[in-house]
C-alpha cells in the first residue's frame, strides 16, 4: 500500500470520526429521529432480555446449588429430601446477606420494585435509581435463590428501568423520550422472562406508561420482540406450564360460575395485597420496639420464612411446581386450600420482610390454587353442566394476578401465553372482569399504586392529582423584585391571619388554601425556629399556580394521545 493509499485512508477514518461525533452532538442537542430511536429502543429491549436472562439464571443457579434443584420446577420435591435446619437455616443465610446489601447501598433498606418504575414514569421523566436498583437486583435474586417466597419479575422490570435511565441520561432524553426508553425495556424484561411478547408489550403500557399512545407502540413491541428472541435462544419456544389437553368451555351455562369465581379471586388477591401490607407495618413496628438493625430484619423475615418451610417445602421460592400442579388437577380440595393460606402467609412474610422479589409470580399460584379449590366444589355440586377444575384453576391464575397488578389485559394475555392454551377466552376473561373491578375498589386499582399512595404518592388518582405535587412553590411564587409582586403589607396581613405556605411546599398543599381562603395570592415564607417570625419569600398568585398545573395537563394529554 502505497503512502497516497494511506493517507486517503487516514482521511476516511477521520471524516468518519468526525460524522460519528457530529452526529452524537445532534443527538445529545434535539434528541434522536425515528430511526435513531428504534435502533435505540432495540438495543435497550436486547439489553433489558439479556439482563433478564442472567438473573433468571443467577437464581436457577443458586438454587441448584443449595437445594440440588437443577430444575426449577422440582424445587419443593427436592427440599422435601433435605434435613430440616438446611431448610431452616438457608433462607436466614440468604435474609443476613440482602439485608448487609441494601443496608450499605440503599438510603432505607428498602427494595425497588415495579411500584419505583412507575413513579418513575409518572414523575422523574421515566428515571428511576439506578444504584438503589442494581442493589435491588442483587438482594432479589439472592432472596429468590435462598428460599424466598416471592417473584423474579419485580426486579427484573426494575432492573430494566435501570438500564433505559442510564441510556436516558446519556442522551439527555427528554420526559417522554425518557419514558418511552422506560417502557421499551419493561417490555423486553418481562418478555424475557416469559416468553410473553405481547403481554410484555401491554404490560409496559397498561401498567408502567398507563397510558396507550400510538408513537410508543411501535418501539415497545420493537422491544419487547428482541426480548422474546433472547428467551427463546436460550429456553426454546416452551410455554413456562404445560397443560396435559386443552381446556375448553363445555357449556354456556357454566359462565355464571366463572363470574362467581371473579369475585372469590377479587377479595383473595385484596388478602393477598393487604396481607404484605399489614406485614410491612408489623415489621416497622417491632422493628423500632425492638430496635431492631435494619439489616438484621430480612434475616428475621428468613427464620419465619424457613420454619414454615421445614413442614411445607411448597412455599420456597417462585412456586412453579405447585402452581404446575394446580393447573394440571394433581392437588386435592383440602390440599389447594391449605397451600392458598400458606402461600399468602410466605408472600407476606418475604416482601414485609423486606427480603425482596416481586408479587406477580406468587399471585399465579395463589389465584391457580384459589381456582382449582373453587372448581373442585362447583364440578362437585353440578357435574352435569361442569368442565373440568383445572379450568377453574386456569381462570382463578389471571383472576388473582389482574387484580394484583391492576392490569386485566396484559394479564390475561400472560395467562394465555404461559400456558399456551387460548380456547379459554370466555372463560378467563370473565373472572378476570370481575375480579378486577372488585380488587380495583378495596385497594387503590393496584397492588403497586398502594404501595405508592401509602408513601404519599398519588399516582392512582390520575394526573389532575399527582401533577400538583410536582410542582414547588418556590419556583413559580414572584420574588419582592418582579415587576408584579405583590405589596409587603397585604402580604404581611394575610400572613397575621395564618393564610401563608412554606416555600419548600407543592401546589397539591398550595391549591386548598386558595380554595379556603379565596385570595388571588398567598405568602410564601421559609418557618424559623419556634418564637420566631416567618421569613417572607414571595407571593404565589393563583393565576400562575393554574397556568403551570394546565400547561402539565396539556402536556400530558398530549403525550398520551399522540
Amino acid at each position: 500500500m502505497t503512502d497516497k493509499d494511506q493517507s486517503i485512508y487516514r482521511q476516511k477514518a477521520a471524516a468518519a470520526i468526525a460524522a460519528l461525533r457530529n452526529g452524537w452532538k445532534v443527538l445529545l442537542a434535539r434528541g434522536p429521529s425515528q430511526f435513531q430511536f428504534w435502533l435505540i429502543a432495540l438495543a435497550i429491549g436486547i439489553a433489558a432480555g439479556v439482563a433478564a436472562l442472567f438473573f433468571r439464571k443467577g437464581i436457577n443457579a443458586l438454587q441448584a446449588m443449595i437445594y440440588g434443584a437443577d430444575d426449577p420446577g422440582l424445587l419443593h420435591s427436592l427440599a422435601e429430601t433435605l434435613p430440616w435446619y438446611w431448610i431452616l437455616l438457608t433462607p436466614i443465610a440468604g435474609g443476613l446477606i440482602v439485608g448487609l446489601i441494601l443496608h450499605h447501598f440503599t438510603d432505607d433498606a428498602r427494595v425497588r420494585s415495579v411500584s419505583d418504575v412507575i413513579e418513575g414514569a409518572a414523575l422523574n421523566d421515566g428515571r428511576v435509581e439506578q444504584r438503589e436498583g442494581v442493589a435491588s437486583a442483587l438482594a432479589s435474586m439472592i432472596t429468590l435463590g435462598t428460599g424466598g417466597s416471592s417473584g423474579r419479575e419485580g426486579p427484573v422490570v426494575h432492573m430494566a428501568g435501570v438500564i433505559s435511565s442510564w441510556v436516558s441520561d446519556r442522551i439527555n432524553a427528554d420526559g417522554i423520550t425518557g419514558r418511552d426508553l422506560l417502557g421499551c425495556a419493561v417490555a423486553a424484561a418481562v418478555s424475557a422472562s416469559f416468553n410473553a411478547p405481547i403481554a410484555g408489550a401491554l404490560f409496559a403500557l397498561e401498567v408502567v406508561l398507563r397510558h396507550f399512545a400510538l408513537h410508543a407502540f411501535a418501539p415497545i413491541v420493537i422491544a419487547s420482540v428482541a426480548g422474546t428472541i433472547i428467551n427463546r435462544l436460550e429456553f426454546g419456544d416452551i410455554t413456562e406450564f404445560t397443560l396435559p389437553t386443552t381446556s375448553v368451555l363445555e357449556f354456556y351455562v357454566e359462565l355464571p360460575a366463572f363470574l362467581l369465581l371473579g369475585l372469590v379471586c377479587g377479595l383473595v388477591a385484596t388478602v393477598l395485597m393487604h396481607s404484605i401490607l399489614f406485614a410491612e407495618d408489623m415489621g416497622t413496628y417491632f422493628q423500632k420496639r425492638i430496635r431492631l438493625p435494619r439489616w438484621l430484619r430480612p434475616a428475621v423475615a428468613g427464620g419465619l420464612l424457613g420454619a414454615v418451610a421445614i413442614w411445607f417445602p411448597h412455599i420456597i421460592g417462585v412456586g412453579y411446581e405447585t402452581t404446575s400442579a394446580a393447573l394440571t388437577g394433581q392437588l386435592l380440595l383440602h390440599e389447594a386450600v391449605i397451600f392458598t393460606v400458606l402461600k399468602v402467609l410466605a408472600v407476606a412474610i418475604t416482601i414485609g420482610g423486606r427480603m425482596g422479589g416481586g408479587v406477580f409470580s406468587p399471585s399465579l399460584m395463589v389465584g391457580a390454587l384459589t381456582g382449582l379449590a373453587f372448581g373442585s366444589i362447583a364440578t362437585g355440586l353440578f357435574p352435569d353442566v361442569s368442565g373440568s377444575a383445572t379450568l377453574y384453576a386456569l381462570a382463578g391464575m389471571g383472576a388473582v394476578a389482574a387484580a394484583v397488578l391492576g392490569a386485566p389485559i396484559s394479564t390475561t394475555l400472560i395467562v394465555f401465553e404461559l400456558t399456551g392454551d387460548w380456547q379459554t377466552g370466555l372463560a378467563v376473561m370473565v373472572a378476570v372482569s370481575m375480579s378486577t373491578a372488585l380488587g380495583g375498589r378495596l385497594v387503590r386499582r393496584s397492588f403497586f399504586l398502594t404501595q405508592l399512595e401509602r408513601r404519599g404518592t398519588r399516582l392512582a388518582a390520575g394526573p389532575q392529582a399527582y401533577l400538583l405535587a410536582m410542582f414547588r412553590v418556590e419556583r413559580l411564587m414572584r420574588g419582592p423584585d418582579h415587576d408584579r409582586a405583590a405589596k409587603d403589607e397585604q402580604l404581611w396581613e394575610l400572613i397575621e391571619d395564618g393564610v401563608y405556605i412554606d416555600s419548600n411546599a407543592t401546589l397539591e398543599a398550595a391549591m386548598p388554601v386558595f380554595d379556603r381562603s379565596a385570595v388571588p395570592f398567598i405568602p410564601v415564607v421559609t418557618l424559623k425556629g419556634e418564637g420566631q417570625p416567618p421569613e417572607l419569600k414571595g407571593a404565589l398568585f393563583h393565576v400562575d399556580a393554574l397556568k403551570a398545573y394546565n400547561r402539565a395537563l396539556a402536556a400530558v394529554s398530549a403525550e398520551e394521545h399522540s
